[in-house]
């Protein structure tokens, strides 16, 4: 009974808890969340991506932004008190309900070869419903105007810079959702005294203010892009981390403004 309690206590403190509560991330839940995003990257692309012969290009990050949508949306419809606080409905439950809920119409999709019709046209149901929710109950849309200033301000830079020819032409989704998620995240805690609740950056913005952000984002692209390259020597398996670390950031870019629209 001793061990199981402290089991339970390790696991509602360290996992549980921080859902619920939205006191954010740990040093124990970040390393476990990494690594089984690493492995969902790895089994999806080798047991879904590949044997369905789903070409990993443009295509497939414009594919993906309805159920991004969606699942960012309603984590957001959560917090705002419009849907319950389920486990599989917070953070990192969401991540599987989406999964779970498009994962078969792509495999559908692939096998009636009429991909990616029907994937698109559920995960757009999907995203237009979840988006009516919030438009019906917003109640300031000031965050999302300051997010997208500030959104142009980087991308402007980012294309500038990519004239360069700097990276893998590929990688420049990544790049622009996490400089969309910046934006948001810098709004949030800059202009209406939200925090951080990832555990390193939460350091970073008590040490620097919010804007730290912008460097500290720049210098993890830059890291991941290079340790990709050396370590997946496989291009479409690379395409694909690539797909996934835009997902990562394209997620959070939206929920975090939806937020802010409900005054959550």
């Amino acid at each position: 009974m001793g061990i199981e309690q402290s089991l339970w206590d390790f696991f509602n403190r360290y996992f549980w808890e921080p859902m619920f509560t939205r006191s954010g991330y740990n040093a124990v839940n970040t390393f476990v969340y990494a690594l089984l995003f690493g492995l969902a990257v790895i089994y999806s692309y080798r047991y879904i991506i590949k044997p369905l012969k789903i070409k990993v290009d443009d295509k497939l990050f414009w594919i993906v932004v309805p159920i991004v949508v969606f699942g960012a949306t309603v984590r957001a419809l959560v917090d705002g008190g419009l849907l319950p606080k389920n486990p599989l409905l917070l953070t990192p439950g969401i991540f599987f309900t989406t999964s779970a809920i498009i994962v078969p119409v792509i495999v559908a999709d692939a096998k009636l070869k009429t991909y990616p019709k029907i994937t698109v046209g559920w995960s757009t149901i999907l995203a237009l419903w979840a988006n009516y929710q919030l438009v019906t109950h917003a109640k300031s849309w000031e965050p999302y105007e300051l997010t997208l200033i500030h959104t142009a301000v980087s991308w402007a830079a980012v294309f500038a810079f990519y004239r360069l020819k700097p990276f893998d032409r590929l990688y420049l989704y990544p790049v622009l959702a996490h400089y969309f998620d910046v934006a948001s995240t810098v709004v949030g805690i800059h202009f209406y005294g939200y925090y951080e609740v990832h555990w390193i950056e939460h350091h970073l913005v008590d040490w620097f203010g919010a804007y730290v952000y912008y460097p500290w984002i720049t210098l993890i692209l830059i890291a991941v892009y290079y340790a990709l390259k050396y370590l997946v020597p496989d291009e479409e398996e690379r395409r694909f981390w690539y797909l996934a670390i835009y997902v990562l950031g394209l997620g959070p870019a939206i929920r975090d403004p939806a937020q802010m629209v409900l005054q959550v």
